[in-house]
């Protein structure tokens, strides 16, 4: 625990404090600001210090923790030189009572933050965060080679890797990680890599727990961001209601355990806001260049940070035709920082920006023009700030004008804004949207206060206010993500709830004189109904956030995938069905990038099954054993090979609903019931099997089923449409088939329960199932028996059958179409 503590110590205060104390840039300024002040820049300078370093490392394939560690202490022995006694400051500003507050902040955020998520696995971007920075950790590089790819042969790549035809990438490794080139097994991850270097740090100073604790860690420092942001624009009151709302709100508890690289987002884009204007509009020097590297950061951490910069040089901007000076020691770091990601984007970032390449191509013109009048405003603006009424009028009417622009906004989004045409229903009410996250009075308050900022301090902080305006404009007018919740959610976590927490406790608190509120009458009224609206706002983001802060997302699922890696060796090899079977492969990302074991995943629940004969024959040479891991249904049965089932585990999670377009209602179960099987080689003389117990260990003998269930009664599946049993024991002496079924008890409202079965292309039979089970017997043409002995692969039964859906018949929330029930199927021979 002492090696662990020192190496936080070294990554996160150290070379920041150190930095901060060096007597440059009038360092008397900046040590009168409050000790906690203080101490949260020396760790968010470390930070920042401490990710450029391992995203360098990483860049250059030479990460490792003990590397960071080092660029870390050398910067810090730089600092003790550079500084020497000097650094010992003795005008320090000593501690007040509010130095207390953002202490309880952070102690409220780290009482209602943990535990943090056990989202290991893949399928979306948080898994994809956490996976990609522990392959950093391990290979020591944003671009690592897969070696389990690189030693397949060509000849099976389309087994597991198609082409998609870009020059990018090749393929896909697992969703959110691309192939680059098959040959040498080249693989990155598909989102800016910032995120997943802190990951990578967090994973080298505790292993997998302390790669999950990186976004509570961060989110902690967001809430303190703003608590110091508003303290300097609002006054200390406002800043500690704007903190604890935003610390106790859903969204930011729900992110706050979910890897994710909005969060991170937050702290750098808060803390540069708040060092720019320190550097710019307060004319402290040093904070220049923090902020310059506190923004360009944003760049290497969502594709969206040109955005918030593009919302950043706004408020700047107008600050600058006022007369006011922009720092060269801010310009020219930044710009640097902006040529490295430009670089990093053309490199590391090419597959994942294909699509937004094309879209510029095709696009050319428009954003040329765009450009052009930038160019055009830049060069007049450099004319015009000379004159004074122009600096007058900024300065008088661009507050007035932004206040007015965002009220319009406001009221025709909330009321106005329909559907139609080419804008979609959940870009239409995104606004509405955020009513279910923050109530529609409390949204009002917010856009009270946020007049009431920009008519009072705007000029105080005119960046905050662009960047929080811009960001409302851009994104409530199209949201650009799927009404997924709370996934959507994750869109307001950098800039807009932190800035509607602050206009919220502008507009009840900053107006307080609290000082009066004893003598006056009129003044102890607006402080109680201040305080009142306050409480109430408060007191419903927490019981909105009650039932997150009773849940972990996936909470158990890492000891399942340790249990289940524990099966395997490093001389073993595992393919786990498609994605287009069941949700099993998410689990394949954190077996092959946590828990270091060769895996790959099958691109079609029906791959040719000549070459896939002629892989297992290969695999079977090169690798101990070889397993398959499944859920729902592959078409891989052939003489060729046997297959032996080896385990069976239902496996339940905690996962909070996904609600498309509506607010989740709470959490749910996701089940996943993995199948283990082996293969080997074929034994002459065992005969294959007759028969399948559907719902048990018969992965390998379905297609297009439901998931496995169990009654009273024991296991089935769920047809659908159109679903196949592929069966290895029908040859010359099959006479019939049978099949257990049951029509799973219809509503009056439900068509019949038909079922028509055919053996390849020929009907067999036509069934009206009855409720309560029965067991149908279906004779077997000799000629379909005979072609069954001649052929090496198993023949396929279809079942095609009328559907219904519990979600419109009933109102359940089950919205699957299902067919019949399917217990067992079996042959009979002579």
């Amino acid at each position: 625990m002492i090696g662990l503590a020192l190496a936080l110590a070294l990554v996160a205060y150290l070379p920041g404090a150190l930095i901060f104390r060096l007597p440059v840039a009038d360092r008397d300024r900046r040590m009168s600001l409050d000790p906690a002040e203080r101490v949260y820049w020396a760790i968010v300078l470390s930070l920042a210090i401490s990710l450029t370093a391992g995203f360098v490392l990483a860049a250059a394939g030479w990460f490792s923790l003990p590397r960071v560690l080092a660029a870390d202490g050398l910067i810090a022995v730089l600092a003790l030189a550079a500084g020497n006694r000097r650094l010992l400051a003795r005008r320090a500003a000593r501690p007040t009572a509010w130095t207390a507050a953002p202490v309880l902040v952070a102690a409220l955020c780290l009482w209602l933050y943990p535990p943090p998520s056990e989202y290991v696995m893949g399928g979306k971007d948080p898994g994809t965060y956490l996976n990609a920075g522990i392959r950093i950790a391990h290979d020591g590089s944003l671009i690592s080679r897969d070696e389990v790819v690189a030693t397949l042969p060509r000849e099976y790549l389309p087994l597991f890797f198609p082409p998609h035809g870009f020059d990018e990438y090749y393929s896909l490794r697992f969703m959110g990680f691309f192939l680059l080139d098959p040959a040498t097994g080249a693989v990155v991850d598909q989102f800016p890599h910032l995120y997943p270097v802190a990951v990578a740090i967090g994973y080298g100073l505790y292993g997998l727990t302390g790669a999950r604790f990186v976004p509570i860690a961060i989110a902690v420092l967001g809430v303190l961001g703003l608590y110091f942001l508003a303290a300097r624009l609002t006054g200390r009151p406002a800043a500690v209601a704007a903190a604890g709302l935003l610390a106790i709100h859903l969204v930011q508890l729900w992110h706050a355990r979910i890897p994710n690289s909005e969060i991170l987002t937050q702290p750098l884009l808060l803390a540069g806001i708040l060092a720019c204007t320190r550097a710019h509009v307060d004319g402290d020097r040093f904070f220049a260049p923090v902020a310059a590297l506190l923004l360009g950061l944003l760049l290497f951490s969502r594709i969206d940070g040109v955005l918030m910069l593009a919302f950043v040089g706004a408020g700047l901007g107008l600050w600058w035709l006022t007369g006011g000076r922009v720092r060269a020691v801010f310009v020219m770091p930044l710009a640097a920082l902006g040529v490295a990601a430009g670089a990093y984007a053309v490199g590391f970032l090419a597959p994942y920006l294909n699509t937004p390449r094309r879209w510029l191509e095709a696009n050319w013109i428009p954003v040329a023009v765009v450009m052009l009048a930038t160019v055009a405003a830049w060069a007049a603006g450099l004319r015009l700030r000379r004159r004074e009424a122009v600096q007058r009028a900024v300065r008088t009417w661009a507050p007035a004008v932004i206040a007015v622009g965002l009220v319009g906004l406001a009221i025709y989004a909330w009321f106005f804004r329909v559907q139609g045409g080419r804008l979609a229903e959940h870009d239409a009410s995104s606004l509405r949207m955020f009513g279910w996250y923050v109530h529609p009075a409390a949204i009002a308050i917010a856009v009270a206060g946020f007049v009431l900022l920009a008519m009072r301090r705007f000029w105080k902080d005119p960046v905050v206010l662009c960047a929080a305006a811009g960001s409302a404009v851009f994104f409530f007018y199209k949201i650009r993500i799927v009404p997924e919740h709370f996934w959507t959610t994750r869109r307001f976590v950098p800039i807009l709830l932190p800035a509607v927490m602050l206009c919220i406790a502008a507009a009840l608190v900053m107006p307080l004189d609290f000082r009066n509120a004893r003598a006056r009458l009129a003044d102890r009224i607006r402080c109680a109904a201040g305080v009142a609206v306050l409480a109430a706002i408060a007191v419903s983001f927490w019981q909105a956030a009650a039932p997150v802060r009773a849940h972990v997302e996936y909470a158990g699922l890492i000891p399942r995938l340790e249990a289940l890696a524990s099966r395997l060796t490093e001389r073993d090899l595992l393919l786990v069905e498609s994605r287009n079977a069941t949700d099993v492969h998410v689990l394949a990302l954190p077996l092959a990038y946590i828990y270091d074991r060769e895996v790959l995943v099958l691109t079609s629940p029906r791959p040719d099954r000549l070459m896939f004969a002629g892989f297992i024959r290969w695999a079977l040479e090169h690798y101990e054993n070889v397993y398959f891991l499944a859920g729902g249904g592959t078409d891989l049965l052939s003489r060729s090979f046997v297959v032996e089932a080896v385990a069976s585990e239902p496996i339940q999670v905690p996962e909070y609903e996904s609600a498309w377009n509506a607010y989740p209602s709470g959490a749910r179960l996701k089940k996943f019931h993995l199948d283990l099987y082996r293969f080997a080689p074929a034994r002459d003389g065992v005969p294959p099997p007759t028969s399948v117990d559907v719902g048990a260990a018969d992965d390998l003998h379905v297609l297009r089923f439901h998931a496995k269930e169990q009654d009273r009664r024991g296991t089935f599946r769920w047809s659908r449409d159109v679903s196949y049993l592929m069966l290895s024991g029908i040859d010359a002496n099959a006479t019939a088939l049978v099949l257990r079924l049951d029509s799973g008890g219809r509503p009056p409202a439900a068509p019949p329960a038909d079922v028509e079965v055919s053996i390849g292309e020929t009907v067999i039979g036509r069934i009206r199932v009855e409720d309560g089970g029965g067991t149908y017997t279906l004779p077997i043409p000799p000629d379909l028996a005979e072609r069954a002995a001649r052929s090496a692969d198993p023949l396929t039964v279809r079942l095609r059958t009328t559907t219904w859906n519990p979600h419109e018949l009933l109102g359940v929330p089950d919205d699957r179409e299902l067919g019949v029930m399917v217990d067992r199927v079996e042959v009979v021979r002579r």
